[in-house]
C-alpha cells in the first residue's frame, strides 16, 4: 500500500547480545552496570541489572537509551549544551525520560535508526565506554 513506512528494529536476540557485550565490558572494568535496549519508537526491548549495580542505575540507563533515540544522537553531545546558558538549556526539563550525561548511543544500521543503547552505574566516561564498546563489537558504526 502506498504512504507507509518501511521500519526496521533490533531484534530480542540481538538486543540480548548487546546485553551480554555490555556486562562483558563492565567486568572487564570490575563494574556492576545496568543496561538496556530501546527500539526506535523508545520502548524497551530488554534490560539488565547487574549484581551490586546501583538501584537507580537502571532508570538512568533507561532514559539514555531512549534520549539517544530522541535525537539520534550520543547522550554526551548534550551534557554541556544543556546546562545553565546552552544552547539547549532546559529542553531536558521537558521529558523526564531524557538523560544526557554520556552512555547512550543510538544503534544505526546503513543509515536507520533501529534503536538506542543505554547504560549507567560507572562514572558517564566508563558507561560510555562499555556501550561503545558493545555496539562495536557486534559491527554497530559508533
Amino acid at each position: 500500500m502506498d504512504g507507509l513506512i518501511e521500519s526496521r528494529a533490533v531484534s530480542l536476540e540481538l538486543a540480548l547480545g548487546l546485553l551480554a557485550r555490555v556486562r562483558d565490558e563492565a567486568a572487564a572494568l570490575e563494574l556492576s552496570l545496568a543496561a538496556a535496549i530501546v527500539d526506535p519508537g523508545g520502548h524497551v526491548i530488554a534490560s539488565q541489572r547487574m549484581d551490586g549495580a546501583a538501584l537507580g542505575a537502571m532508570e538512568l540507563a533507561v532514559g539514555k537509551a531512549y534520549t539517544s533515540v530522541l535525537w539520534a544522537t550520543p547522550t554526551a553531545a548534550f551534557t554541556q549544551s544543556t546546562q545553565p546558558g546552552g544552547d539547549d538549556w532546559g529542553w531536558n526539563t521537558t521529558d523526564p525520560r531524557i538523560v544526557v550525561y554520556a552512555g547512550g548511543i543510538p544503534l544505526v544500521v546503513d543509515g536507520d535508526l533501529v534503536g538506542g543503547l543505554g547504560a549507567s552505574g560507572g562514572t558517564a566516561a566508563q558507561d560510555a565506554e562499555c556501550v561503545t564498546a558493545a555496539a562495536r563489537s557486534l559491527g554497530f558504526i559508533v
